[in-house]
């Protein structure tokens, strides 16, 4: 393909961006992120803070990005507000002192809150393809995000080409954004490997400000070794999967999975590899990760349906070298329908997510510390959980080197009820949460999930609270955690000292 836009420098084309404008970036994940024309638009906001100019801008992405993009942004203090995922240890601190305005959302419904004007008008869509048409079409990188979304609604268009993504990309991408109600249509995903859009994003060649031409790969790091907490939990989750299909409550074809981001998600789907009586399966997910290259290479995994492939360098390297493989195994979506509750109900998705603490009657926290510091965000977890065919939530029983407890009376910030919530699983076991009462969901949590240190002053509470269907104590709920940061520990808590 050839294009006839203007080449600009990064410089040049951060220039064009003004201070108050809104601007939705492609990628999801570091992956498919620009990297040339944020770290310039950086600068630019350095510069005019010197001269004692405002400088900010409204950040829209898929979810979270790379230090190219949050981190230099959020160096740069030019960050005005930020939607709807993010994971940048910088942003997250200007989160929390309040000097960068975050709205946190689930991910499935901001390329229709885009549509709607809810976040406002979209002045500039900054995107990273590998390849370009003179007709406007863009052949976006390792991921689609809400990309096509903020090329349809933004009123100007910059497009870094970055050649380290091969133009043989082409193919790899189903790019569909459904009508909006009162007029919307089905999502016609029956199968996960469907395809119900087009290979490339189009745009009006007039909305393109111009090009900027980068190498520049990824900024995806490489994933932890597994430890044994995490290989524990990884085999919990694959031993609990393959009882279901024994005890025929997953039928023996199996069912797609989704998995979410992280350590603890690689090592989860390394783990369902290695069991031989998972049948060869699919996944309907918003991110491939490391482990599902592996897999699709072992055909341990048939067909991988995305939003990204968030891979390591040697991932991404093995998968752009053989992408005649590939390509007709892994199909990257918008987060609209990679995340779509209407499809994720209808193909009986299995979802596994992870949490920073779960309380004894299956509430989730996957956002908050201590319930007031932004740790990322909701991200997809919350269009998964909700509907799926099974919702499984993992996480190690302990943190902080074993002073906190994550299995706690009640959750101190709750972004998964215990309505989506069937099934906990911990290093320490497997917790059932399908068809208990809340009395019976917090023996289960705690024999089966809470750390040994932890069990005898849960099972205390639960004595102390044991009134009502469902056995809490509005003075002790959040006792473990007062003490936490009263004294850096919650082990050896007296409950009768935190009674009010």
């Amino acid at each position: 393909m050839f294009s006839s836009f203007p080449v600009l420098t990064a410089e040049e084309a951060a220039s064009l961006i003004h201070n108050g404008q809104t601007v939705g970036f492609s990628g999801f994940t570091p992956a498919g992120t620009p990297k040339a024309i944020p770290t310039a638009i950086a600068a630019r906001a350095t510069a005019e803070h010197a001269a004692g100019r405002p400088f900010q801008i409204g950040v829209l992405t898929g979810a979270s990005t790379g230090p190219s993009l949050d981190g230099a942004l959020a160096e740069a203090h030019a960050i005005r507000f930020r939607t709807p995922y993010q994971s940048n240890a910088k942003l997250r601190a200007l989160i929390n002192a309040g000097e960068t305005r975050f709205v946190d959302m689930h991910l499935s419904v901001l390329p229709q809150m885009v549509r709607y004007g809810v976040l406002g008008p979209v002045d500039w869509a900054v995107v990273e393809a590998c390849d370009v048409t003179s007709g406007g079409g863009i052949v976006l990188t390792s991921a689609v995000g809400a990309a096509p979304t903020y090329l349809n609604q933004a009123a100007r268009v910059l497009i870094e080409r970055n050649r380290r993504h091969p133009p043989s990309l082409l193919g790899m991408h189903d790019i569909y954004e459904p009508a909006d109600p009162p007029v919307r249509r089905a999502i016609p995903v029956y199968r996960v490997s469907d395809r119900i859009g087009t290979p490339i994003a189009l745009v009006p060649p007039s909305k393109i400000a111009g090009m900027v031409e980068t190498d520049a790969p990824d900024e995806c790091g490489a994933f932890s070794e597994m430890t044994p907490v995490t290989e524990r939990i990884g085999r919990n989750v694959a031993d609990f999967l393959v009882f279901e299909i024994a005890a025929g409550r997953i039928p023996k074809g199996f069912l797609p999975l989704q998995s979410g981001v992280g350590d603890i998600a690689n090592c989860v789907l390394a783990a369902l590899g290695t069991r031989p009586e998972i049948p060869p399966f699919e996944m309907y997910t918003e991110v491939l990760q490391d482990a599902v290259v592996d897999l699709v290479e072992q055909e341990r995994c048939r067909f991988a349906s995305t939003c990204a492939l968030t891979l390591s360098p040697p991932a991404m390297g093995r998968l752009t070298q053989n992408l005649e493989f590939f390509r007709p195994r892994i199909l990257m979506r918008p987060q609209e329908i990679s995340n779509n509750p209407e499809v994720v109900r209808r193909l009986g998705i299995i979802s596994m997510n992870t949490a920073i603490e779960a309380d004894l009657f299956g509430n989730v926290n996957s956002t908050h510390v201590m319930g007031r510091q932004m740790m990322n965000g909701i991200g997809g977890s919350g269009d998964f959980t909700r509907n799926a065919y099974l919702s499984i939530f993992s996480c190690p029983s302990t943190a902080k080197g074993g002073r906190i407890s994550t299995i706690v009376p009640l959750v101190t910030h709750v972004d998964h009820s215990e309505h989506s919530v069937q099934v906990v699983i911990t290093e320490q076991g497997v917790a059932d949460l399908r068809g208990q009462d809340p009395h019976e969901r917090a023996r289960l949590i705690i024999d089966h999930c809470a750390h040994p240190d932890f069990r005898p002053q849960l099972n205390e509470y639960l004595d102390l609270v044991r009134q009502g269907h469902t056995p809490q104590s509005l003075s002790l709920a959040f006792a473990m955690h007062r003490q936490y940061e009263s004294t850096g520990d919650m082990r050896g808590i007296r409950w009768e000292e935190w009674r009010k």
